[in-house]
């Protein structure tokens, strides 16, 4: 095996790696959402709501499965309201960065990090449970 794929396996043993890169498809495919809501007319407290609800139909399996290896479909309440207080979270960050004068494209991007990072937490301790990893 080459050092390449030797890395590769090592990252996918760590929850956060995992995390990482399954939740950049995730981000991808829930930012894609978001703009393109904005551009057929919706604000950007409804593209992120659609976008969000996108998100979580793909997330909620992807990253029990994958990420915590979890697919107790018992969770899914919990997830749900993670991602409720995520949003919130966004929208206030979308909201300040419009302030500052940075558009809504712009601004859903800036705030994607900060998402991503609430998001983590959210469900390794809140959803899924930290021993469910190790």
């Amino acid at each position: 095996m080459n050092s390449t794929r030797k890395w590769i396996h090592a990252a996918w043993d760590v929850a956060f790696a995992r995390y990482l890169i399954v939740g950049v498809a995730n981000t991808a495919f829930a930012y894609a959402v978001y703009a393109a809501a904005l551009y057929l007319g919706a604000s950007y407290p409804v593209a992120s709501m659609i976008s969000l609800v996108a998100g979580i139909i793909l997330s909620f399996k992807t990253q029990g499965k994958f990420v915590f290896r979890n697919n107790d479909k018992g969770l899914f309440g919990r997830f749900v309201f993670s991602w409720i207080i995520a949003y919130l979270i966004n929208i206030g960050l979308i909201g300040l960065f419009l302030e500052i004068g940075v558009d809504e494209f712009v601004g859903g991007a800036l705030a994607l990090p900060f998402n991503v990072a609430t998001g983590y937490i959210f469900q390794r301790y809140f959803v899924f449970g930290k021993s469910r990893i190790e």
